[in-house]
């Protein structure tokens, strides 16, 4: 009798074990288990497999090379740096220039995909015969080439200091880059700064307030020359009343250089047109196709009630569009960030560059190539993260 009761035990024990590893929810849960088990004992074996590899072949590890002296210049700097800096500052210029080649480069070819994306759906033959060569050229050839293209086929072709270009507002342009006035802020400056942050907030008030009462009456209150009023208006009417207070230094031409103003390296250059005209030609593609998912109906109830067409295309179209067009915009926004470390070809020093030397220099390789994948991954996932936000506050709620 006790064996019966001892089977039947064994026999519900195996019952429910079985039944267990039938459930979809508890199989799924054991097998994540599994998987975070193997991927843990993988990243084990990584990094003692590399830490025995380094040891064997006598080589330092950690991150105490940071500290010690670079002994190398650094051609473009954002704050100041001499050959006595660490490497670990020298790392710190790499990541800012690589930063503001990748935001002015955002802000460049956001702009230019948008104005080539409308104008290949235009009326207008030239209009849209231009923007598809535009698209069809540069969305086809390496983003390599596009960088050697300005530097080597149009910045190194210019004329010399000597004979430099002359533009407007006292600019020059010349085989070494752009030469531009400098501002030089004096005391009381700091209030223009601050009526501009001022202005800027007040004008994000009123638009809320003005998508407020649209939501409570139907009604919205005129926000564009208002703002324009607040962030532009404002900061030159402080300007204004506090004399005036920056002076600019002029470039001024000499026999053989460039003296003065402000300097924008042909590297710099070449790196920030290419980026732009070459991510600008995917931008332009995908704002034509969110622009083509609206329906034409959308714009015929539009136009029916009496709206233009630029009215029609800045209320309808372009709202609805965005629902397609930012997922696949924010994929362009990282691979422009990633592409700025081909600017190792014409010697721009963003971060790659300055740790490719800090590596050659030193041997640290494995810790130099964990910086290099910690900050891309840093700021795409920065940049994935401002993006989402931003899909979630533009797209449209159905009802």
């Amino acid at each position: 009798m006790a064996v019966n009761t001892e089977m039947a035990g064994a026999h519900g024990s195996a019952g429910g074990a079985l039944a267990l590893l039938n459930d979809t929810r508890y199989r799924g849960i054991i097998a994540q288990i599994a998987l975070i088990i193997a991927l843990v004992a993988l990243g084990w074996w990584l990094v003692h497999n590399t830490i025995e590899n380094l040891r064997s072949a006598n080589i330092a590890s950690g991150f105490d090379f940071l500290e010690r002296r670079s002994g190398f210049e650094i051609s473009q700097l954002p704050i100041p740096f001499s050959s006595d800096a660490s490497y670990g500052r020298a790392l710190i210029i790499g990541i800012l220039n690589t930063l503001i080649v990748s935001a002015a480069g955002i802000v460049m070819a956001t702009v230019l995909g948008f104005l080539v994306g409308i104008g290949r759906l235009s009326t207008n033959y030239i209009i849209r015969g231009l923007s598809t060569v535009y698209v069809e050229t540069f969305r086809n050839i390496p983003p390599l080439l596009v960088i050697m293209f300005w530097y080597f086929g149009v910045l190194a072709v210019l004329p010399r200091p000597a004979g430099a270009i002359s533009l407007p507002f006292g600019s020059f342009l010349s085989n070494r880059g752009l030469q531009t006035p400098t501002a030089l802020f004096q005391a009381g400056a700091w209030a223009t700064g601050a009526a501009l942050l001022a202005g800027i907030g007040a004008a994000i008030a009123l638009v809320w307030y003005s998508r407020k009462r649209q939501l409570q009456t139907g009604h919205r209150m005129p926000v564009l020359w208002p703002a324009i009023g607040l962030i532009v208006g404002l900061p030159i009417v402080v300007f204004i009343l506090t004399g005036l207070p920056v002076e600019f230094e002029y470039p001024t031409a000499t026999r053989f250089n460039l003296q003065g103003g402000f300097q924008i390296k042909p590297e710099f250059l070449a790196l920030f047109l290419a980026l732009s005209v070459y991510t600008g030609a995917f931008i332009a593609e995908i704002v034509r196709a969110g622009i083509l998912s609206v329906s034409h109906g959308q714009t015929e109830a539009a136009s029916a009630l009496g709206l233009r067409r630029g009215q029609i295309l800045r209320h309808v179209v372009v709202p609805q569009a965005f629902r397609v067009i930012i997922p696949p915009l924010t994929s362009q926004y990282l691979n422009l960030t990633k592409n700025s470390s081909l600017g190792l070809a014409v010697g721009y020093p963003d971060l790659v560059a300055v740790g490719s030397t800090v590596l050659n220099q030193t041997g640290q390789s494995v810790e130099v190539v964990a910086i290099w994948m910690v900050v891309y991954l840093t700021i795409s996932l920065a940049v994935s993260t401002f993006m989402n936000w931003f899909n979630r506050r533009v797209k449209l709620v159905e009802r």
